[in-house]
């Protein structure tokens, strides 16, 4: 595949076209490709990669480095209008493997990505028809602070149903946060950040730290460092995927009285609830009532969950 053509660099792009990071929508630029490289480096992209899904490529460097492994496509949601020049650019540039599709990432479905490139869904078809083990799909990006956790929690609902990019095979994603939300995302039972997104998280994927990113290297510079987080679908299953809601439900009731024990919380709950208490003996032997939401095992939470969905008990946090 042919590399890209000599082209100015990000930072001089910055600066011809006067751009500037945003802080209402949380906007902080990475101009050092060393960094881009290595975060694409721990996604193993390759030409065997059937698509990358940017979000928010801003000025492109992160692009630039993913485009640089030869990914025969490439789609980058921008919702900025003023990054849409330069992106173009570096799309004339790409022979048709790189898209930009402007809009709210948010909102953005799958197939307005695959209207992008024609022959993407034709393409993605005969890769799993063809191949038992498949490359995974990629999300990646930079993503702006102030959206990271509504959008990672939409993609972990969609990948729960199999639903828009997810039902077409395994995606992967790397993905770079606020270090707290990283620590969040990957914390283990009885550690300082574990909470309700550590387990919505790791119920459905592997998730790792890969590279923590200096504050130093944004422009402008937070106030805090990144973390760059990868999650990959797990391969053994630990929820039902109509038992995902239930999850979230049931994790929302604990984690909000964090310092009772599950003891007294549970019992609280089959107060409230006659089908809980119906079955309060049965959950006592699932889960430590005397340990703190924190200390509970990400498959002791979606053993819950399991069981709760398929007694059609329904938990409110109310």
């Amino acid at each position: 595949m042919a590399a890209l053509p000599r082209l100015q660099s990000v930072r001089e792009i910055v600066k011809l076209y006067g751009l500037s990071a945003k802080s209402q929508l949380s906007q902080n630029f990475i101009l050092d490709k060393n960094i881009t490289d290595k975060i694409v480096r721990s996604a193993n992209l390759s030409n065997q990669t059937p698509l990358v899904v940017e979000i928010g490529p801003g000025p492109g460097l992160l692009t630039r480095s993913i485009l640089d492994n030869d990914v025969p496509h490439v789609v980058a949601i921008e919702k900025d209008d003023r990054f849409i020049p330069t992106l173009t650019q570096l799309s004339e540039a790409t022979q048709g493997r790189f898209r930009i599709l402007q809009g709210n990432a948010l909102q953005v479905t799958f197939q307005e990505i695959i209207e992008t490139i024609p022959s993407l869904s034709s393409v993605l078809k005969k890769d799993r028809e063809q191949q038992k083990q498949p490359e995974p799909i990629h999300i990646m990006g930079n993503l702006p602070f102030n959206v990271a956790s509504p959008l990672l929690m939409q993609w972990l609902h969609q990948s729960a149903g199999r639903q828009g990019l997810f039902g077409s095979g395994d995606v992967w994603m790397t993905l770079m946060f606020q270090k707290e939300v990283g620590e969040r995302l990957s914390a283990k039972p009885s550690t300082e950040h574990r909470g309700r997104l550590s387990v919505m998280a790791q119920s459905l994927c592997q998730v790792n730290t890969v590279y923590t990113v200096p504050s130093t290297v944004f422009v402008p510079r937070p106030k805090v460092d990144a973390s760059v987080v990868q999650l990959k679908p797990r391969q053994e299953k630990l929820i039902v995927s109509d038992s995902y809601k239930t999850l979230e439900d049931v994790l929302r009731y604990y984690f909000t009285k964090r310092r009772k024990t599950i003891g007294h919380t549970t019992k609280r709950l089959a107060k409230q609830n006659a089908q809980v208490k119906e079955i309060l003996d049965e959950l006592e032997t699932k889960i430590d009532f005397k340990a703190r939401p924190e200390d509970i095992s990400t498959d002791t939470f979606c053993s819950i969950a399991n069981l709760l969905n398929q007694r059609n008990i329904t938990i409110t946090t109310t």
